[in-house]
């Protein structure tokens, strides 16, 4: 009955699982709004929407902008505010050449658009993992919670440690793997190298992987600034595999 399917889009690949679903006109369905998303929202089409805007052709204001970039805007500016300008869309270097640069919040948001979806359709059990980013629901196939490993920050192909979530949530990671430090502090223009990744649980996909960011920027000052907030808990991971986290992190780590 599960489905499973991955995609190319947004410069990553994406892997669907549906346990309790058979009809792959919903996967199709998740694959469109993906692309689609790429298509809006991508700073590497010199004509998207948010290219247009980074370049000025473009005003957030504007008939042409549709409500979907309206509600992305206003989140990264309520984010900006929360994060006291650590997570500013309007002050990171862009593959368009402008300095707009929403992709830290925009993945993470359109996978919690996907969940969204599902839900619509009636289906509870889930896995989306956007890059790294997941989102899951319900059970995995073997009707346990779901595992969710984080990638070990120095060895190829090994695990730094395991999440273990239940019911509806997101795991986002923001870590310097392949692409090396290319996380930008916006207040200094600098890219930061302090610790290799952080991660972030909670129940919302777009905020875990704007939380991320901000947390890996912060670094263990955003410790206490994540702790903060209700639902979410996190953790940073140095380049010697230490592991500092927010209290309630370790109720989600699996042991042993």
């Amino acid at each position: 009955m599960a489905l499973h399917h991955v995609e190319q889009v947004m410069g990553t690949a994406f892997s669907i699982e549906l346990v309790d679903c058979d009809d792959r006109a919903v996967v199709d369905e998740l694959v469109a709004w993906f692309h689609e998303v790429d298509a809006v929202f991508s700073p590497y089409i010199t004509d998207s929407t948010i290219s247009r805007i980074g370049r000025g052709e473009l005003a957030p204001t504007d008939n042409d902008v549709s409500d979907d970039v309206r509600e992305v805007l206003q989140r990264c500016g309520e984010l900006c505010a929360d994060t006291d300008g650590v997570f500013d869309v309007w002050s990171l270097p862009s593959p368009n050449g402008t300095r707009f640069n929403p992709c830290g919040y925009v993945k993470g948001w359109s996978v919690q658009r996907a969940i969204e979806l599902l839900q619509r359709h009636g289906v509870l059990n889930y896995c989306i993992n956007a890059g790294g980013d997941v989102a899951v629901g319900g059970a995995n196939a073997d009707g346990q919670p779901w595992r969710i490993g984080v990638r070990d920050p120095v060895a190829d192909n090994a695990i730094a440690l395991t999440v273990r979530v239940e019911g509806s949530m997101a795991v986002a990671t923001s870590g310097c793997y392949e692409r090396g430090a290319h996380i930008i502090d916006p207040r200094t223009g600098q890219a930061v190298d302090q610790f290799a990744c952080a991660t972030v649980v909670g129940p919302d996909a777009a905020d875990a992987d704007a939380y991320a960011t901000t947390l890996l920027v912060m670094g263990t000052q955003g410790l206490t600034w994540l702790a903060g907030h209700k639902r979410y808990s996190g953790c940073l991971i140095t380049y010697d595999r230490q592991v500092l986290s927010t209290d309630d992190f370790d109720a989600h780590l699996e042991l042993g």
